[in-house]
Order: structure tokens, then sequence, then C-alpha cells
């Protein structure tokens, strides 16, 4: 099914408290704001492309690419709701074992474009629905994010979205696709307290992994790769700062931005 979204005005019965208001007009103007002069952005958002941001790399022309890129596209929602004690929060879900791709992984909700996918607002709200079962009323859109290419060349773009109430979500999983829903602190993807690197190499050239441990009733979950990437670009965007953590090696999405990697 696709959903054609609409952006609504500003106003408190939309968009719930100040905090969400304040974020949706931030997340509204920075999606205005040109993308392909990098230090544009990093003027007006303090932050450069050193998480995750991926502009020199993007084909230019996506008719003249060898890369399909309509076939081997995607979007995931970042949905941001506020917590009890006013902290913002994402929702997050870890992947059925029986998937045969990346099984047991944390991951956004989301998935590839389909034909009848309007653009990617769309796509990131009929997976949601799909797989942990948010209806798409519930989400107001506010912005799309830079996108993404994963290592096995799928362009992923990141879809924001805020739940302003919180309580008429009744989680429904697709148990064929997903094990598990769980939320955390979107700042904690800037802080240190739960994050580690690891050394990968790809292409041989060798880079840092960023990953997450948390805690929560339901266990430990682990987010690691492109979601953990998304994610430290996403709260430097809404928090206007770097992340506190600092790696003596790229992390893959600079990698493959550097000249030797450039996509064809």
């Amino acid at each position: 099914m696709a959903y054609l979204v609409t952006q609504p005005c500003l106003t408190e019965e939309v968009w719930g408290s100040q905090t969400l208001q304040r974020l949706a007009k931030q997340l509204q103007y920075f999606n205005q704001l040109p993308r392909v002069n990098e230090e544009i952005e990093k003027d007006c958002c303090g932050i450069g492309l050193d998480f995750g941001l991926f502009k020199s790399v993007e084909v230019k022309n996506d008719q003249s690419s060898c890369v399909n890129w309509r076939e081997r596209r995607a979007a995931v929602l970042i949905c941001l709701f506020e917590g009890q004690d006013g902290e913002l929060r994402v929702i997050l879900t870890k992947r059925s074992m029986k998937l045969s791709s990346h099984p047991g992984d944390v991951a956004l909700p989301g998935g590839k474009v389909e034909e009848g996918d309007a653009d990617d607002y769309a796509t990131a709200l009929r997976e949601a629905k799909e797989e942990i079962g948010l209806e798409p009323n519930l989400v107001q859109v506010v912005a799309t994010l830079e996108t993404f290419i994963s290592q096995h060349l799928l362009k992923v773009v990141p879809v924001v979205g805020l739940l302003v109430r919180k309580g008429d979500f009744k989680p429904s999983l697709n148990i064929d696709e997903v094990d598990a829903i769980f939320d955390v602190p979107l700042k904690m993807f800037l802080e240190e307290d739960n994050h580690r690197c690891e050394e990968r190499e790809w292409m041989g050239e060798k880079y840092n992994l960023h990953l997450f441990d948390f805690k929560s009733e339901q266990g430990v979950f682990l987010i690691w790769g492109l979601t953990a990437s998304i994610l430290i670009h996403a709260a430097s965007v809404i928090y206007q700062r770097s992340p506190f953590f600092k790696g003596h090696l790229p992390d893959f999405q600079q990698l493959q931005r550097s000249p030797n990697h450039i996509l064809p």
C-alpha cells in the first residue's frame, strides 16, 4: 500500500510538546539547506562530514550509473518520541533470526523501495507498519537526512518522523521479520559511555566500526554498523554537536568517500 505524505502546520495539536515543535522546525529548516556544498552545512549545523554524511561520493547521474539505484534504494524510519524524563528516544528493532540477511541485528524500521511507494517517506512508513504495526497517521514526518551507502551498495535514506502520541502506538510485530522492539535515548549516540570501536578492513583499507551496547529489561542489544552510523549522524544534527568519541581511523562512510573508493 502506498502512502501519500503531507506536511501539516506546526501546531500544538499536531506536534505535541514545545520540544517536539522546536525539533520539527529545526529539522524542516535543515531539510531545506543545500547539501552539495559541505561547508554550508558545516557552518549551519556545527558538524562536518565526519559521522556518516554521504555527499561527495553520491552518484551525480543515476541514469548513467552502472548501479540501478531505483532497485537498490531503501528508506529507514528514525521514529523519535519524548520519554518520561523529556529526553528524545528512538525506536529500534531486533531483526528476526529467521531472516537470511543480518539475522538478529538491531535495525531501524525500513526496507527497499517498492513500485507503489510515492517517495522515501512512503517507503519508510510502509515498512514500519509492516514490521512493527506503526500506523502512518501516528507519525509526523519532518525531514530526510543524507543518503548512506551500505557495504552491499544499497542506497539508504534516513527519514525522520515524530511520534507525538506514543501511548496510541500499540506494537504488533511481524514475527517473520522482527524478534523484538525497543527504544533508546538518541543522545547516547554522542556519548562515550556505551560506545566502543573495532578496527575493520574493506578493500584493503582499515576503518573504525562504531558499536553501542544497550542494556534494558528485555536484555542487552548491540547497535552497530550502518544503523549506528545513521544514528550518530542524526544525533549530531539534532543536538548540533559532534560526538565525544573520536577515532584514529575513518569510519566506513568516510572510507567510501575517499578518492580511491568513489563509486562509478
